[in-house]
């Protein structure tokens, strides 16, 4: 007969590892199943050039949470990365996120008094409620940030443009009327100096991991393994997209290693012009300030999604959240956790990953953080 085990967690990405991490101390016993080649999900590193290569995109941590900023410290030492990227529009270079900086460049000002009275006289543009996204984003920044740092950027990462997007998708943007360049306000930041991988290894601790491995080719034999299910999936798909596809945008990246010391000089530079089909270049080795003869740089592509294809960014339409909400409901009555950015169809950054994966836990009386 095989072995039952106490959870079968369905995903090896933070989530499940944060949930492993709590059902071991427990002295529970976990299986987990990943369809993919390796643990970590989309924080998930190769190293090339002895430099740490964020495959799936730039992940850099922060949260204003003392307890996940302690739990995370306990697997990895956390370096003092600050995200401070840096727009290229035509050329000329402008800092992020919205600050003096970025304004001084833009309107040859020197003043917090200057920056403001130029935004507010372009954002008197907008009267009335904003009817679409270049409407809401120029109530916010005024016409020029949005032209120059939005616009392009925008469209590219949605594949419409920004006239036909609904204004809810920004519905707050950054405004410091500051010399300061840090991207998050956030009270901690940074990047494991022994790299994510690390992290989700020291996690899943004794748990058995099956890589290349299907959950959903057979879901009634392996739910038969275990007591409970933790299900990290797209919650569509579990159940056969039987409600219809929910809709997701989707990222391509081009990686290419370069025979030079320093490429970009910074982490992340975004391309705001519309003209150039990528997004945005990372250059990896300054995530944690590395000195490798030899660089590694990604450029990001934003892609439609498709079967087959990695969902990145849930499309939080009234339409998608309705039928969300319908597999939600559905979900309910299964004796299934569902958990994570596609068990529950939302943008997660990692502490909030964290965070949800640590209430569950509790919920089921498992022991996080702290706790003995």
């Amino acid at each position: 007969m095989q072995e039952k085990y106490d959870y079968l967690l369905v995903g090896a990405g933070l989530y499940s590892a944060v949930f492993a991490h709590a059902a071991e101390r427990a002295g529970k016993s976990c299986l987990v199943l990943e369809k993919r080649s390796h643990i970590g999900g989309n924080i998930h590193c190769d190293t090339v050039e002895g430099i740490e290569v964020h495959r799936y995109g730039a992940h850099i941590f922060h949260t204003s949470n003392p307890e996940v900023w302690n739990f995370v410290n306990r697997f990895v030492t956390m370096n003092r990365f600050t995200n401070s990227p840096v727009a290229n529009y035509k050329g000329e270079m402008y800092n992020l996120p919205f600050n003096m900086n970025t304004f001084a460049r833009m309107w040859n000002i020197r003043t917090p008094e200057e920056a403001l009275a130029i935004l507010n006289e372009q954002r008197a543009e907008i009267t009335g409620a904003p009817k679409n996204l270049e409407e809401q984003a120029i109530s916010l920044v005024g016409r020029d940030v949005y032209e120059k740092l939005i616009k392009g950027y925008t469209e590219k990462q949605w594949g419409q443009a920004c006239t036909e997007l609904p204004a809810f998708i920004i519905r707050r943007l950054p405004v410091r009327l500051t010399y300061d360049n840090n991207y998050f306000n956030d009270r901690y930041q940074g990047i494991p100096e022994e790299g994510y991988d690390t992290l989700v290894r020291k996690l899943f601790g004794k748990a058995e991991i099956l890589l290349n491995t299907d959950y959903l080719a057979d879901k009634a034999g392996w739910n038969a393994r275990a007591k409970t299910v933790v299900y990290t999936g797209p919650i569509d798909a579990y159940f056969d997209y039987e409600l219809g596809a929910l809709e997701y945008r989707s990222l391509r990246f081009e990686t290419e290693t370069l025979d030079t010391e320093n490429y970009q000089g910074c982490a992340v530079v975004n391309y705001t012009e519309r003209e150039i089909p990528y997004t945005r270049i990372i250059e990896h080795k300054h995530f944690v300030f590395g000195t490798q003869p030899k660089t590694v740089i990604t450029r990001e592509y934003p892609a439609d999604w498709k079967p087959g294809l990695e969902p990145y960014y849930p499309v939080n339409n009234e339409k998608n959240q309705a039928r969300y909400a319908l597999y939600r409901e559905r979900g309910e009555r299964e004796p299934v956790i569902f958990g994570g950015r596609l068990g529950e169809y939302r943008y997660y950054d990692m502490d909030k990953v964290i965070e949800s994966a640590m209430e569950k836990a509790r919920a089921l009386g498992l022991p996080v953080g702290e706790e003995a």
